[in-house]
């Protein structure tokens, strides 16, 4: 699918909401993603500093493609803002959602947000839908149960489950030394999934992780972390900011493409559950 910028007009009903104009910001607005230099790439989302990037309002379609599908429209638009460095991209997201959905568990649902960029800049960029067999896209996800942990909450049944009532842990016992290897031994016991290996639980480094993909029903971890990032809540809902490596290729003469995803967890959205864009030109701004 070859991109026309032509074909990614800004919607001309925008949302009456402040994401959409900001505290004080610029009132840019571009039909493309564009990136601004800057000296710095601000990792808070509520940073002055992105009042210098230029907005784009992109329209989130359903995902109503493959199983399991969206056929009920959530998340309608969502504000896109760049800068960068000239070795990394900065991507602040905000779109509206009344409800913080950041518990996980069983029957629960998270607030969640996406970022694809196609591994090479071609042509005809692959399919939207997660890229192609043999051309591959790379996925910066974020999660907002995994922001609550970076930002303090505790991993257990306490946290997690406030009405949960506990007697006491084996590796909570007297005559483990706190903090010895025995204790240290007993408590991963208990816990399972850290034990195997399972890096979507527990306590976090960051609440972003990398992905690639190849098509639907491809998403595997990528070998390295590029991706780091924050979210916060704002009046309206979230506003995230994800940085990563500036793609390769991409420079102020030759564009890329970027797509958006967002799920809301108050809709009981998870995996190919969500709402999406389709690809939308990235192009950076030359430095003045």
């Amino acid at each position: 699918m070859r991109i026309h910028s032509s074909m990614l007009a800004v919607p001309a009903i925008l949302l009456s909401l402040g994401i959409l104009n900001g505290c004080g910001r610029k009132a840019e607005r571009t039909n493309e993603v564009v990136a601004a230099s800057a000296a710095r790439l601000p990792l808070d989302p509520l940073d002055p500093a992105w009042a210098e990037a230029p907005g784009h309002v992109e329209k989130l379609i359903l995902q109503d493609l493959v199983e399991p599908r969206l056929m009920k429209a959530s998340t309608p638009e969502i504000l896109v803002e760049a800068l960068t460095s000239g070795s990394e991209i900065a991507f602040r997201l905000s779109w509206p959602d009344e409800a913080v959905n950041d518990l996980p568990g069983a029957g629960r649902f998270l607030d969640q947000c996406a970022v694809q960029i196609p591994r090479a800049i071609e042509a005809d960029a692959p399919a939207p839908q997660m890229g192609e067999a043999g051309r591959p896209v790379e996925i910066s996800f974020w999660r907002a149960d995994w922001q609550a942990s970076v930002d303090g909450r505790k991993d257990n049944i306490n946290a997690l489950f406030p009405n949960a009532a506990i007697d006491h842990y084996p590796f909570e016992a007297k005559p483990l030394d706190p903090g010895s290897s025995d204790q240290k031994e007993m408590a991963t016991r208990y816990a399972p999934s850290q034990a195997v290996g399972n890096r979507r639980v527990g306590p976090r480094e960051t609440p972003v992780e990398d992905l690639l993909a190849e098509g639907p029903g491809t998403l595997s971890p990528a070998p390295a972390r590029i991706s780091r990032g924050m979210g916060v809540r704002t009046k309206e809902g979230w506003a995230v900011v994800i940085i990563r490596k500036l793609p390769e290729g991409l420079t102020p003469r030759r564009r890329s493409a970027v797509a958006f995803a967002v799920w809301q967890g108050s809709e009981q959205e998870a995996g190919a559950r969500k709402m999406r864009s389709g690809w939308v030109p990235l192009a950076l701004r030359a430095a003045k």
